[in-house]
């Protein structure tokens, strides 16, 4: 005779939906990252504030309240960033901030934004705040700067007119036409990469922004078929309005600012440059 476990359980003998299935491998999830992180630590940690605040992940998301766990850097990661291998793939990095990160998070649910504050914060758990860098006056004249890492802020953002609203409706200037779009994600810039490698193998045109376009509109509208979107976008979308769509997305992204104020040396005057984020970055003692 079976023993009865649970008198609440609901008695059913029809199968689970996927819906069912994919909260009941969440919740497992989620039990077993959390029983990892109560686990004694061995190793200092710092948390990072991310750019987005978390606004824009879904409400109990592990990034949701706008904060990642990362490990200091150790030989471990040093032999990441030699591994040759890695770094002919072009996952190097990806590799690194895997391994550093310690809050238990889909690495493809990371927003662009959030990872370049994540890799700002790799650098300085790594080999410090201080990064020397080469910049050019408005006069094109090169002198050295060495910028403080943590005093990078993230770029200006109205969070009165953008938080909570994921995906973002936009109307096009000109066509008048209603275009969703939602933000880049780890998971989707792999997408976009590998459509982009794709058309280069059999020697088509790339069409870098036309892809990523394709990849981060959602629906036209409020048709979401990938069909409508992509005809949509080879054949439908005018320049003027790209372009203002284009502009709209860099506005609905959180990120850091990577440019900094600088004096000239041969003027005096001010200027600002761009810090280019090279493989010095994480490499500045090494050939590579």
């Amino acid at each position: 005779m079976s023993k009865v476990v649970n008198e609440d359980y609901p008695k059913t003998n029809k199968p689970m939906s996927d819906n069912q299935l994919k909260k009941i491998a969440e919740a497992q999830y989620k039990a077993e990252q959390s029983s990892k992180s109560d686990e004694a630590r061995d190793f200092p940690t710092e948390i990072v504030e991310l750019p987005s605040k978390g606004k824009f992940y879904p409400e109990g998301h592990a990034l949701s309240n706008g904060k990642i766990e990362m490990k200091y850097m150790t030989a471990k990661e040093e032999d990441i960033l030699t591994n040759q291998s890695f770094i002919k793939n072009g996952v190097v990095l990806d590799k690194l901030f895997k391994s550093l990160i310690v809050t238990p998070v889909d690495y493809n649910d990371l927003l662009l934004g959030d990872k370049n504050a994540i890799m700002i914060a790799a650098r300085v758990l790594g080999y410090g705040k201080d990064y020397p860098i080469t910049v050019l006056d408005d006069d094109g004249n090169k002198q050295e700067e060495v910028v403080d890492l943590t005093k990078i802020e993230d770029k200006e953002f109205d969070w009165d007119r953008f938080e909570g609203k994921d995906p973002f409706t936009f109307e096009l200037p000109v066509s008048k036409r209603m275009v969703t779009v939602r933000h880049t994600t780890h998971g989707i810039q792999r997408k976009i990469d590998a459509e982009i490698k794709g058309l280069a193998k059999f020697k088509k045109d790339p069409a870098d922004l036309t892809t990523r376009l394709k990849h981060t509109i959602v629906a036209v509208d409020g048709d979401d078929s990938s069909g409508t979107i992509r005809k949509f976008v080879d054949s439908e979308l005018l320049a003027i309005d790209s372009r203002a769509l284009r502009k709209f997305i860099d506005e609905i992204t959180p990120d850091v600012d990577l440019t900094i104020q600088c004096l000239s040396e041969e003027t005096g005057d001010p200027f600002r440059s761009t810090i280019n984020v090279g493989l010095d970055f994480f490499w500045p003692d090494i050939k590579i």
